[in-house]
């Protein structure tokens, strides 16, 4: 499954550019060069939005927000190489609402990333901005298309009648010839994405995009970086308090990856999650006074659930015609519907519906993973999620080594250990070296940075909330606990919660540290 988180289900040749993505001096002398070629002076040319890019999701223009909060678009200019800030430039899309509070206590902008790495900001801002009504009385709600991701020069992979094929794939191989076949499939997706995408593989990096941000805080007119990061968006704020830490002023980190973990521990990390959420669905289920119609109880709903997943590789069943429910997207559509307990209805119907035969749910549940629309097209996700992914992550992972660690993926998750797995292949044979083991987000001299983290989060596990605050450095990170379930904790809709992004982004109130809302 595409990871729209960081830890990955699922890059950097030049010396500069490669140290660039591990010490902050190189890239502020690039950055430094870009400020010369007046891309810092540059003026947005603020319009009405159009409909999303079918890169971006496909979807109508957005609406209007109550009280006349009309969006706006705008494309910002940046290095395509920030170690060669003299060359090619790459378009960066933005969008925006304005404040609509007294424009004498407007704070600046709040840039807000929503998370994938992949996923498009320009889409999703306007899809949950009322959920943000309270932050616009005194912010500007700002978010944008990472370079790489929908219209900020988004990477092309395979096309939509090949993505069906490679998502139909067995995923989950269980002899010599369907780990061939697998890693032919990923060879093949990865190919299409360097003949496709080859000159903005090497400038996907994380770091890359954190430098855009900086770029984008001076064009804004913002003197300090006011930033709202969720799940991926969490790393990247990490990155840029990293190689930023005197232009942070309030940010909040939410859904939280561990900056401390390689691939495969973030992979292994997120079978453990996954289960958790698992377990709490099963547990939710069985614990109603009516019965529960996928188990007896929370071990027979998992039961049922695993031998559904071995039935499924042995003899898919009908899905959305013409494809068929496979293993893999059956494991994907119950991942799916663990990233918000909202779902949870839908992952009970669909189990229903898949033991009576009919995979249409689940299938619609891994489209919505997958980034494709009910008209067969897809998003460009996956397509940049792997290449970020790939681009930041040193390890590449041969199938010897994965076969060698699934003990430890299966003792985590009967259900997504082999999954995850063998989701570290994905970068194996990738065109462009990947940066580091992980990132560094050490920010000695930042404004506090807020860090909430949510027991129950399938994606980003709890524990890496407080792996962020310890590697962001003393006095940096504060962590807030929210006893919830589902990706994330603002939002749950948790008052307490709410209230304590609310009252530091706005009224610069640190919550106490180690603050528990539930």
């Amino acid at each position: 499954m595409p990871n729209p988180s960081r830890p990955r289900v699922a890059a950097l040749t030049a010396a500069c550019a490669l140290l660039s993505s591990l010490v902050a001096g190189c890239g502020n002398e690039a950055h430094d060069g870009a400020r010369d070629e007046g891309l810092t002076a540059q003026k947005l040319t603020w319009k009405d939005c159009p409909a999303p890019s079918q890169a971006e999701g496909g979807g109508g223009a957005p609406s209007a927000l109550p009280h006349g909060g009309a969006w706006q678009c705008a494309t910002m200019k940046a290095p395509l190489d920030w170690a060669d800030p003299h060359g090619d430039t790459v378009g960066i899309a933005l969008i925006r609402v304005r404040a609509d509070g007294d424009r004498s206590r407007r704070i600046g902008s709040l840039i807000f990333n929503f998370g994938g790495p992949g996923g498009s900001g320009v889409s999703t801002l306007p899809a949950f901005g009322d959920q943000y009504a309270a932050l616009r009385t005194r912010y500007d709600l700002v978010s944008f298309d990472p370079r790489g991701v929908g219209r900020s020069a988004g990477v092309r992979c395979e096309n939509d009648q090949q993505l069906d094929a490679y998502f139909q794939q067995d995923s989950t191989p269980d002899d010599a010839t369907e780990r061939t076949a697998l890693l032919k499939n990923t060879k093949k997706f990865n190919a299409a994405c360097e003949k496709n995408s080859a000159k903005m593989l090497p400038h996907v990096r994380t770091t890359d995009a954190a430098r855009d941000m900086d770029l984008m805080r001076e064009v804004l007119g913002d003197r300090k970086m006011h930033y709202f990061g969720i799940s991926y968006g969490t790393e990247l704020g990490g990155v840029y308090a990293h190689l930023f830490p005197k232009n942070v002023g309030r940010a909040v980190f939410d859904g939280v990856v561990d900056p401390t973990q390689t691939s495969e521990q973030g992979s292994l990390g997120q079978a453990r999650g996954f289960q958790l959420a698992l377990d709490n669905f099963a547990d939710d289920c069985t614990s109603k006074t009516e019965d529960c119609p996928v188990g007896d109880t929370a071990r027979d709903v998992e039961d049922r659930i695993a031998e559904l997943l071995r039935a499924l590789d042995r003899k898919p069943i009908p899905g959305i015609f013409p494809r068929v429910l496979t293993q893999s997207a059956a494991t994907n559509g119950i991942a799916q519907a663990l990233y918000a307990k909202e779902f949870w209805t839908y992952l009970t119907e669909g189990l229903e519906q898949a033991y009576a035969g009919d995979g249409q749910t689940l299938m619609l549940l891994s489209d919505l993973m997958n980034g494709r629309s009910e008209n067969g097209e897809y998003s460009n996700l996956t397509a940049a999620n792997v290449s970020i992914n790939c681009a930041d992550d040193k390890p590449r992972y041969s199938t010897s080594y994965v076969q060698e660690r699934l003990p430890r993926f299966r003792a985590a998750s009967r259900v997504f250990g082999d999954f995850l797995a063998w989701g570290m292949v994905s970068c194996t044979d990738w065109a462009v070296p990947g940066a580091a083991d992980h990132p560094d987000v050490s920010a000695r001299g930042s404004a506090p940075i807020l860090v909430v983290g949510n027991t129950g989060d399938p994606a980003t596990p709890y524990e890496g909330a407080g792996k962020m605050v310890d590697a962001l450095g003393r006095g940096v990170g504060v962590e807030l606990t929210y006893k919830g379930q589902g990706h994330g904790a603002y939002d749950s809709k948790n008052k307490c919660v709410q209230a304590a992004v609310n009252g530091y982004l706005l009224n610069g109130t640190v919550p106490a540290a180690g603050t528990v809302c539930s």
